[in-house]
């Protein structure tokens, strides 16, 4: 089966203050969806916010922080 909620484990994956995540955006799941201009970034875990991470993007000149949910983020090398 192809549809319906995502795996459980996709909301249980921690992460680091300094670690890379990229942007995945899962449509399954409504809560701490980032807007879709920035599906497929990548940027630095700045801390976290609730059950959410904010993470930080470099765009434009000084960047940006945005706050995201654990189900669209990925880990990244």
């Amino acid at each position: 089966r192809h549809r319906g909620l995502p795996p459980v484990t996709h909301s249980f994956v921690e992460y680091k203050v300094g670690e890379k995540a990229a942007v995945v955006i899962d449509p399954s799941v409504h809560r701490g969806q980032p807007h879709v201009r920035f599906q497929g970034h990548t940027g630095t875990i700045k801390g976290m916010q609730g059950k959410a991470y904010v993470l930080h993007l470099n765009i434009g000149k000084h960047g940006k922080d945005i706050i995201v949910g654990p189900e669209h983020l990925r880990k990244q090398e």
